[in-house]
């Protein structure tokens, strides 16, 4: 169903935005969706978070052309998420359990690969190379078309940059396909696959002493996915899916520094800091197999306008081995299977379209759960006038989250897994008005949500000589708040799009007296908003685009005195450009934070001053 028929919050970030933006990964994308915060830890390929509406940075469901990307439990790293290859991003903001399952609390993230057409009687080839400030540079290649019943897609991206701090050098590789085979007009076969290889160097919180020297984290992911789409009957659509996707992790130290004393604008800490040698590994995998049966009915006897019933199943069996391999002797090797049956019917009549859905949801973590979801989308007006469309929206529903490996399963003696933890559980209600303007050239959306967020999973401290503690589901969290979105296109050249977000949260319950009752929650703004502006001018094209962060709670984890807890507002400006010239040959080039602003998403650790690339693209 087309996104503007259906009752949820969903921004898309389409070709035409990914290809203007020039961004080079898909967490600089994300920065102007309504009611995101993304936070990275430095520069480019550091560990980078998301918040949804409040949620915790493990609430979110991310997609691959339907493989499930996420870590078990939940986590799941932005931080070398490469835009290379894609079609679009959708974005569902809300709970989304009662048909995507456990880990989609706060929002569901879907990336499209390109498909391969038969725009030209050739395949379509393209190279790029570029370069900018810091050693900046990235080369990519690629080929796609259509033979027959076969479709094809597939590029290649190479990435390194040195970043501004030193041992932060950030170098990735990113390999992506997609395949498809369509036998006849109502069957298709499609295989997936996509890779990633990075490293990068981790000097820790430079802003409050010196680097860490010889800190890194190396990833290895790779993702495949085959999947059968069948149009059994004009009225009966079939789909089946099997996923199989890998992350290894490495965290190393192998240089001790000398010891330091954090500092920071007169604060001090009041003991020294010692590195020491660490090696951790991260290793888990998951494949998933799911069943959607789609079956539309239209007017029958009593019942009228029309009705889409949706069966779905699906299998999940998770494994986990984790390692302190500079000790050898701590090491957890879990498995875990999930299993989860969805029931959803939609009726659409002309002004209105409501959909109801359920989850039963069969976890080996937690047992059972039963997960509801309800959606309405109301149509006032119809039409292209003055005053155009007019579209209210109303969505329930319930979300979940399986703990993760180590807080079930750890090893430790002093942090020691808990097998009987439950799930974590959020709660969201949300009304939203839609209204298109002048011939649908301007649109403005409002969105209010209130979100409840429980049984989240904290470490609590149960004895000390020696200190001992494990996981259990303790703390509460709710969060309200509204978001603004504005478009406006006057001229078929030009197209700007203005966002705003408010967040109210706040921590109910918590054992952490870092985090106490009554505070808000750590690195989730109270306002921030976007503004992109793009302009087409014959052969050229400029893209500016502005995120705008108000203060938020933080923390600076180095015992700080008095102690740092609070971060300054920041804005950041972005432009990119591209020119084409005849014969597929087109130059294009990135400034980014324009006004050279020295700001910290993450306390402690410096974002990017104000850097450039520029490069040329050759099609064929």
């Amino acid at each position: 169903m087309p996104t503007g028929q259906i009752g949820a919050a969903v921004t898309v970030i389409a070709k035409d935005e990914i290809v203007n933006r020039q961004e080079l990964l898909v967490s600089e994308l994300l920065q102007s969706v309504p009611g995101l915060t993304v936070v990275r830890s430095g520069g480019l390929g550091n560990i980078t978070s998301l918040f949804v509406r409040g949620g915790e940075g493990d609430y979110n469901k991310v997609l691959l052309d339907g493989i499930p990307l996420n870590e078990p439990g939940g986590t799941f790293q932005f931080d070398s998420l490469s835009t290379e290859n894609l079609e679009r991003i959708e974005v569902v903001r809300g709970p989304q359990s009662a048909l995507f399952g456990s880990d989609a609390m706060s929002s569901v993230v879907q990336l499209f690969t390109q498909r391969g057409s038969s725009e030209t009687p050739r395949p379509h080839t393209f190279v790029s190379v570029e370069g900018g400030k810091y050693s900046t540079w990235r080369g990519r290649a690629g080929v796609s078309g259509e033979l027959g019943i076969f479709d094809y897609a597939t590029s290649f991206a190479r990435l390194n940059t040195a970043n501004q701090e030193p041992n932060n050098e950030f170098r990735s590789s990113n390999a992506s396909g997609n395949f498809g085979v369509s036998p006849n007009a109502s069957t298709e076969f499609r295989l997936i696959l996509r890779g990633t290889s990075s490293r990068a160097g981790t000097p820790g919180q430079t802003a409050f002493g010196r680097p860490d020297g010889g800190a890194f984290f190396r990833r290895a992911d790779g993702y495949a996915g085959l999947s059968l789409r069948n149009q059994t009957t004009s009225r009966w659509e079939q789909r089946a899916l099997y996923t199989y996707a890998r992350s290894r992790q490495v965290s190393r130290d192998t240089v001790i520094d000398p010891p330091y004393t954090p500092g920071f604008e007169g604060r001090s800490a009041p003991f020294q800091f010692s590195d020491f040698l660490s090696d951790f590994l991260n290793d888990t995998r998951r494949q998933h197999v799911s069943y959607q049966s789609d079956i539309s009915i239209g007017s029958f006897g009593r019942i009228v306008g029309s009705h889409l019933l949706t069966f779905a199943f699906d299998w999940d069996h998770e494994q986990g081995f984790l390692q302190d391999r500079q000790s050898g002797s701590l090491a957890t090797d879990a498995k875990r299977n999930n299993f989860g049956w969805v029931f959803q019917h939609q009726a659409i009549w002309e002004r209105l379209v409501v959909t109801n859905g359920v989850r039963i949801e069969d976890n080996d973590g937690f047992g059972s759960a039963v997960v509801p979801r309800s959606s309405m989308a109301l149509f006032l007006r119809t039409g292209q006038d003055a005053l155009g469309a007019t579209k209210l929206k109303f969505n329930f529903g319930l979300g979940i989250k399986e703990p993760t490996l180590v807080e079930s399963f750890s090893p430790s003696p002093s942090f020691p897994g808990n097998p009987e933890l439950r799930p974590e559980r959020a709660r969201s209600i949300d009304f939203g008005v839609e209204q298109r303007l002048w011939q649908d050239t301007a649109k403005l959306e409002l969105n209010w949500f209130d979100n409840t967020y429980r049984d989240l999973v904290s470490f609590l401290i149960t004895g000390f000589n020696p200190t001992r503690g494990s996981y259990f589901n303790i703390q509460r969290n709710k969060v309200s708040g509204a978001e603004v979105v504005l478009e406006l296109n006057p001229v078929r050249a030009l197209r700007t799009r203005a966002t705003y977000t408010f967040l109210d949260s706040e921590i109910v319950r918590s054992p952490s007296p870092s985090n106490p009752a009554g505070q808000s929650l750590i690195r989730r703004p109270r306002h921030s908003g976007s503004l992109l502006v793009t302009w087409q001018w014959q052969r050229m094209n400029v893209t500016s685009s502005a995120v705008f962060v108000g203060a938020r709670t933080d923390s600076d984890f180095s015992s700080l005195q008095p102690p740092l807890t609070s971060n300054d507002g920041s804005s950041k400006w972005d432009l990119a450009w591209m020119y084409r010239l005849p014969q597929g040959l087109t130059v294009f080039g990135v400034f980014e934070n324009i006004l050279n602003q020295h700001y910290m998403e993450a306390l402690g650790f410096p974002a990017l001053r104000f850097t450039y690339r520029s490069g040329v693209r050759l099609e064929f």
